[in-house]
């Protein structure tokens, strides 16, 4: 078992020193590669220069992915070596931290002086080289703190690296803080801008928008590096929360927490006492514009339902409804419109939005747009009222409620019944109560054998006796048609609409009754058979046989014709 362990104990280690040995021999031919590229960089400028500049980066971070494995398995033996590179990183990173920044001054220079349409494009590369140079001051701190885990650590080096983090970290939140409140102030300028302004004053808010976004993450960078260092970030911390809105598990420390609600507390305390006045002053404005709009919409509602209900004008229920709710709306949508546009509302995008949500809900409710359509013809033809009795859309009764989307109807056994406008003005209407008189169609018989005048004069009089019939237009009562089994008198009276039914129902009545009384029948159908015998002696017995055949049809064909 010993003897296994130690075999074990004996590989593993044998691995590791391997593994370092690959590792140094990787080192050495890196150190070999770049010297290589230091000296090609002497010879090149421009473009060609640059390449070289990103080859010698691309070959420093393959070493620091070198030095990073053998710093954490190192030895006594490898110590020296390890310190050497990594204070050769240090230099490196100082010099790549100089060079970059002498270029970020110089394109900030140009870009200073750069037209509006310029600084997009050299703001890319200021981001480019940006990026490079805080990776550069990170890779610096790694380097130090690779030093102090070698037992080798320069402080006097890290302090100044912190103060330069420091100074760097301050200076950026104070740009950070200007470009914010710049870019708010464009995107203000903005919304009251007129066309004319709003194309250049565009360029120039995306300039600061993303000038903000890129302090943002150059800040963010930054205090990653400043947190290892014991800087006090929290301030910062806040700033960043402020400006972007973004949630981060910074933000879940309690004194960061804290920072953010005092900051708000100040803000709200100094926006409270800057703005406060001018706000409850714009609050009573709008509050008292309400107000007024509602009491103007009142009085035009009921001056317009005055006017609409004027006889002359002859206007049905529901054009009456449509222009009192009419103008009592576009009061208050006028009213609400001048009343947001004293607090400072853009009216501009609203009408804007509202035009295309209308499109939207047009194709949306295509059929209730229709209904809609058929309600206004309706409402401009007035084929029926609120009150009138209509056969429509297959339906009989009252007319009891009306819209421009559909009409209510009661019907004689006191069903409701909703129908939609279109299949109202679709189909065939018939309106029973339009007119103010109708006349009542009666139709009555008498036998052949009664009189003609006696029935005549029964009829009249009963016409003439009902208080409900008009004498003008005179009634009309005529022998109609000879039928197969009566004499059929036609009676016409005229009525008041509403009387209609009162008056047939009456006259109905009284006429039987009068008919019973004066001994006129009013035959039902009836059907009368003749039976001719033929002249042939027959005996007595097919004489009876014939008899009751013919009896029993004469019986049949009577009780068919009850």
């Amino acid at each position: 078992m010993r003897y296994l362990i130690g075999l074990i104990f004996l590989f593993c280690t044998s691995s590791t020193f391997a593994d370092e040995a690959q590792d140094l021999a990787d080192l050495n031919k890196i150190n070999t590669e770049v010297a290589r590229l230091k000296q090609e960089a002497a010879s090149f400028t421009g473009n060609d220069l640059t390449v070289i500049r990103v080859q010698q980066l691309d070959k420093n971070n393959q070493l620091r992915a070198v030095l990073a494995d053998l710093i954490n398995r190192h030895d006594n033996e490898t110590t020296p070596l390890l310190v050497t590179e990594v204070k050769n990183q240090i230099t490196y990173a100082n010099r790549t931290i100089a060079y970059l920044d002498k270029n970020i001054k110089e394109k900030q220079a140009d870009l200073d002086d750069a037209k509006i349409e310029q600084k997009l494009t050299l703001q890319n590369t200021i981001k480019e080289f940006q990026d490079y140079y805080y990776l550069s001051l990170n890779d610096q701190l790694t380097n130090y703190q690779w030093l102090e885990k070698l037992g080798s650590p320069e402080s006097s080096n890290l302090v100044k690296f912190t103060l330069f983090i420091d100074q760097k970290i301050k200076f950026l939140s104070a740009s950070l803080s200007f470009d914010n409140s710049r870019e708010q102030l464009l995107s203000s300028q903005l919304q009251h801008s007129s066309d004319s302004e709003k194309s250049s004053l565009t360029l120039e808010h995306l300039f600061f928008e993303r000038k903000v976004s890129n302090s943002t993450y150059a800040l963010g960078k930054l205090i990653t590096i400043a947190d290892q260092l014991n800087i006090n970030t929290i301030d910062y911390k806040r700033q960043m929360f402020s400006t972007t809105g973004n949630f981060t598990e910074d933000i879940l420390n309690p004194t960061v927490i804290a920072a953010i609600l005092s900051n708000w507390l100040s803000s709200g305390s100094d926006w409270l006492f800057k703005h406060a006045p001018d706000q409850f002053f714009k609050l009573f404005i709008f509050l008292l514009i309400l107000f007024t709009t509602r009491i103007l919409a009142n009085l035009i509602r009921k001056a317009v339902l005055k006017a609409v209900v004027q006889p002359h004008l002859r206007m049905s229920k529901l054009m009456q409804d449509f222009f009192v709710s009419m103008s009592s709306k576009l009061i208050y949508f006028i009213g609400i419109l001048i009343a947001f546009s004293k607090i400072g509302l853009d009216l501009a995008p609203v009408l804007t939005g509202f035009g295309v949500a209308g499109i939207i809900i047009g194709f949306a409710l295509q059929d209730t747009l229709s209904n809609f359509a058929s309600g206004m013809m309706l409402l401009i033809y007035r084929p029926f009222d609120v009150g009138d009795f209509v056969e429509a859309g297959g339906v009989s009764g009252k007319v009891s409620s009306m819209s421009l989307v559909n009409t209510t109807i009661k019907t004689f056994d006191n069903q409701i019944i909703i129908l939609p406008n279109s299949k109202i003005w679709g189909d065939v209407i018939k309106n029973v109560t339009h007119e103010r008189l109708r006349r009542v169609d009666m139709v009555f018989g008498i036998g052949y054998d009664d009189s003609i005048e006696h029935a005549e004069k029964i009829l009249a009089e009963i016409v003439d006796a009902h208080p409900a019939t008009l004498k003008k237009p005179e009634p009309n009562i005529r022998v109609h048609t000879l039928g197969a089994s009566s004499i059929d008198f036609i009676v016409r009276p005229w009525v008041k609409t509403d009387d209609y039914w009162d008056v047939y129902w009456d006259i109905t009545r009284e006429v039987k009754l009068r008919f019973d009384k004066e001994g006129i029948s009013i035959p039902f159908a009836q059907q009368d058979i003749h039976v001719h015998f033929a002249k042939k002696d027959k005996k007595p017995n097919e004489e009876n046989t014939i008899a009751e055949e013919i009896g029993s049809v004469i019986d049949s064909a009577r009780s068919k014709e009850s």
